[in-house]
């Protein structure tokens, strides 16, 4: 999760000598729109902002999808700096590669998105002081609130293939919300990616990783090297109760990938590793979502 220590981390990182190459770090709108691959022409999509009735108000949300035909859907929950430009492309890219996606505002409750201006990042004392008491105002109830009220939002979409199971993405924070949304919705959720998640394994008696008995979702769990330096015995947690419940999950540490390694628009981006994590989304998603 992000805190303090993330950030000491990144300054580490870079105070270390690692350039902005090594990192694959974009920048501005250029850098995020080169990260676009020419599958998610514009052309194809159809992209539009939308806004969601839930028991507790009304969310702002991005929806895209291909123009044509109908597709498995996809629920992305952004990490602590909500949705924004980098989280918009990526549920582009996604749609691009044939999902129908919805990026959803988390704190939709207290703040229109985006709640951070573009080009600042968590390393901003004064953007920390903005998103944690955003992020403290949710809750796994919320949580699963929104998970239904979403996913019942794409299965009314003439864009969304209801015979197919539903997938969701977590970053960050939206770690635990992906679980939580898998739990909350079972007999939908076939698919959870968590990259970078924070706090899957707690000594909470609702822990995400608990929820997992009540799960037909396998699961990628990517998680950054220095999560794992941190709490290294949560990832065998994890794949215990993952084999316990009987469902597949890919859970693997990214070496030389720093928490909050996936976003482009992060300090820390790392390219070649979010590839190679979104490669394994892509394939988890072929084979669940069928």
């Amino acid at each position: 999760m992000c805190d303090e220590n993330t950030v000491d981390d990144a300054e580490q990182a870079l105070s270390d000598g690692l350039t902005r190459r090594q990192l694959g770090l974009a920048i501005g709108a250029g850098g995020l729109a080169a990260w676009l691959p020419s599958t998610a022409a514009a052309g194809d999509l159809v992209e539009s902002d939308v806004s969601i009735t839930t028991p507790d108000g009304v969310a702002d949300a991005y929806f895209v999808h291909p123009a044509k035909g109908k597709h498995a859907a996809v629920l992305i929950w952004p990490d602590i700096l909500g949705l924004r430009p980098a989280f918009r492309l990526m549920g582009k890219r996604l749609a691009g590669d044939g999902y129908a996606v919805l990026v959803v505002n988390p704190y939709y409750r207290t703040a229109k998105s985006p709640v951070v201006s573009e080009g600042q990042s968590f390393r901003d004392p004064e953007v920390r002081e903005k998103v944690f008491p955003l992020a403290r105002s949710l809750s796994p109830e919320t949580n699963a609130t929104d998970a239904n009220a979403f996913i019942s939002w794409l299965d009314e979409q003439t864009s969304v293939d209801t015979n197919r199971g539903v997938g969701t993405t977590g970053y960050c924070m939206g770690g635990p919300m992906v679980m939580r949304t898998a739990a909350a919705v079972p007999s939908r959720v076939r698919a959870g990616g968590s990259f970078h998640g924070g706090g899957l394994v707690t000594e909470a008696d609702n822990s995400p990783h608990r929820l997992i008995p009540g799960m037909q979702a396998s699961f990628l769990i990517a998680i950054a090297s220095n999560d794992d330096e941190k709490e290294s015995d949560a990832k065998d947690a994890l794949r215990e109760a993952f084999a316990d419940a009987s469902l597949r999950a890919e859970i693997e540490v990214y070496e030389g990938a720093l928490h909050g390694w996936c976003p482009p628009d992060s300090p820390v981006y790392h390219e070649a590793q979010a590839e190679r994590a979104w490669s394994r989304l892509l394939a988890l998603f072929e084979e669940s979502l069928a």
